[in-house]
């Protein structure tokens, strides 16, 4: 094998290296930049969250009632499903049950650049100390959901499905409002119905929340004074950040093709069958003038 041969074959190779590298390179150089998720986000979930104050009848002792069932956050995913939540030292030394359910499940998960917090009670009863006969509330059922997607608003949404019974009073409640329940000897109760509150990156949703006030008379609690939180569910979106697009390639030396789709081509197509065709050009020219010196 001559010189001039061996120049053609590495003229030819180069070619081909050549414009294999612009095919692969040319659809890349040209697509647009993908969102990427850079931040976890976060969500939570509680079926139940008290916060009270219980004086008894001297006056002497305050016992703060902060209990929480169900309580999950992400972004490790969890899931809770305990049924009942226990006091001790409330109710004259004995447990003292503030909250039983048929379904009491809290859900709180991030992934896939989305993050979502969920609860649902079903059959509940909450009870307070001074009253272990008569509920502060019965529900049926009630859920929450906060969703938070990345690229996407935010949503919030809790429901109330079937009968509520508030310190033995069956109330028809209507979505989003507020209404005062009040029993003689017994206390006062409000509820805030399906309280829902968005932005452009957070969400979050309670079913019902109760601004508590019982004085019962003639039993071993003075005053239960605070709130209690039922079907609560927040999430907060993951951050997303767009590498800036590759320039645009100008084409030279006439208009590009409007629809390629009959040969199974796109726009970049031209771009990049001009660059191959530049390319053999010079490698043949190359060889010419190898075979010439020869």
């Amino acid at each position: 094998m001559n010189g001039t041969t061996r120049f053609c074959l590495s003229a030819r190779r180069l070619v081909t290296v050549a414009t294999a590298t612009a095919l692969a390179a040319g659809p890349a150089a040209l697509a647009g930049a993908t969102p990427t998720t850079t931040g976890e986000g976060r969500a939570s979930a509680v079926v139940l969250r008290t916060g009270l104050d219980v004086s008894l009848l001297d006056k002497t002792v305050n016992v703060p009632l902060a209990v929480s069932l169900n309580e999950v956050r992400a972004p490790r995913s969890a899931d809770r499903t305990a049924l009942t939540v226990e006091l001790d030292g409330v109710d004259g030394g004995k447990p003292f049950s503030v909250l039983r359910a048929e379904v009491a499940q809290a859900q709180a998960t991030v992934e896939n650049g989305t993050a979502e917090g969920s609860t649902r009670l079903a059959h509940a009863q909450v009870h307070v100390p001074g009253l272990p006969l008569l509920s502060l509330i019965e529900v049926e059922q009630v859920t929450s959901t906060a969703t938070c997607e990345a690229g996407r608003t935010p949503v919030a949404e809790s429901n109330l499905l079937g009968a509520v019974t508030v310190l033995g009073k069956r109330v028809t409640l209507t979505s989003g409002g507020t209404m005062n329940v009040r029993v003689p000897g017994v206390g006062e109760v409000r509820l805030d119905l399906s309280h829902r509150e968005t932005t452009s990156r957070t969400a979050a949703a309670t079913a019902l929340e109760l601004s508590v006030s019982v004085n019962p008379l003639e039993l071993n609690v003075a005053e239960v004074d605070g709130t209690v939180t039922l079907a609560e569910a927040t999430c907060e979106t993951p951050r997303t950040t767009t590498p800036s697009p590759a320039p645009d390639v100008e084409p030279q030396g006439g208009p590009t093709q409007p629809d390629l789709a009959a040969t199974g081509g796109n726009s970049a197509t031209p771009y990049l069958a001009a660059g191959a065709v530049a390319l053999l050009a010079a490698g043949a020219a190359a060889a010419v003038r190898a075979r010439r010196r020869g």
